[in-house]
């Protein structure tokens, strides 16, 4: 079972707690997260790519010149797509490229991320995220700390929506709480910051 410190928003150690160990103590594996990671980014495409298939472009319907005796080679339309301005063949069309993976896949791939980040001291429990007023700076100057402005992941739980309100202009910032955890903004942040009172709601949502 991982043992960490705790530590307050000046990051002084204020005590140690351990990690529950099916979340945080879980071998890593590469290339469960990256399946993980591939999938997330896939259900996020917009897929709205259109071209015109030879019926939807404009242009008469009409044969352009007689079939034979002219000397010139045989054509039907002028919405062939061997003609300029004529139809697209195999052309994108407006599609979803979302797919998913076995739940208990992408639990194991989540936990894998988080032990990751554990093995790296780039998980950080703090004993009290509150802040006295819901201002930016205030978040940003307890975040540096931490992050040193690197790209931040905060787990903050009910009652903590003036954390959610001062990191909404903070691009370098995400706060999520332990139902929206997800392995993509795991893998991407720099460091995580969960407060210790988050820890068993984070073990009760992907242990």
């Amino acid at each position: 079972m991982p043992t960490v410190e705790v530590v307050d928003l000046k990051k002084k150690k204020v005590g140690t707690v351990d990690l529950p160990q099916e979340v945080f103590g879980c071998e890593p594996r590469a290339a469960l997260v990256h399946e993980a990671v591939i999938m997330q980014r896939a259900c996020e495409r917009r897929g709205t790519a259109s071209t015109l298939r030879r019926g939807e472009v404009s242009g008469s319907g009409k044969k352009p010149w007689k079939q034979k005796h002219t000397g010139r080679a045989r054509a039907g339309s002028v919405r062939s797509p061997v003609w300029r301005h004529g139809g697209s063949v195999f052309g994108p069309k407006p599609r979803s490229y979302a797919y998913s993976m076995p739940r208990k896949k992408y639990r194991a791939a989540l936990q894998s991320a988080l032990s990751a980040k554990v093995a790296d001291g780039k998980l950080f429990v703090v004993s009290d995220l509150s802040l006295q007023q819901p201002k930016t700076k205030l978040l940003a100057e307890a975040l540096g700390q931490f992050s040193g402005g690197d790209h931040a992941l905060v787990i903050a739980g009910t009652g903590q929506s003036g954390v959610l309100q001062a990191a909404k202009n903070l691009a370098a910032v995400k706060v999520l709480s332990a139902e929206q955890l997800n392995v993509y903004d795991i893998v991407r942040a720099q460091v995580v910051v969960i407060p210790e009172r988050e820890l068993g709601r984070v073990k009760e949502v992907w242990s």
